[in-house]
């Protein structure tokens, strides 16, 4: 009966470690989201605005191209 009750022990603990690695992951996939819009935006707003037009942008765009790409 200790040898049941070990496993089940182990087996949730297991189950605990999986869900804290799975939102460790989510963390990490938000901070690289964040960031690849951060130098988007940096990267769009050093641009002129005639470069920017060139690209079809103007400057109130920057924050919906860089949000809109990376952030889910």
């Amino acid at each position: 009966m200790a040898m049941f009750y070990t496993q089940t022990t182990n087996y949730a603990t297991a189950s605990t470690v999986n869900r804290v690695f799975s939102h460790l992951g989510d963390i990490v996939a938000s901070v690289v989201s964040w960031n690849d819009a951060r130098v988007t935006r940096n990267a769009l707003s050093t641009l002129t605005d005639r470069e920017l037009d060139d690209i079809g942008l103007t400057r109130g765009d920057i924050e919906s191209v860089a949000l809109n790409h990376f952030i889910r």
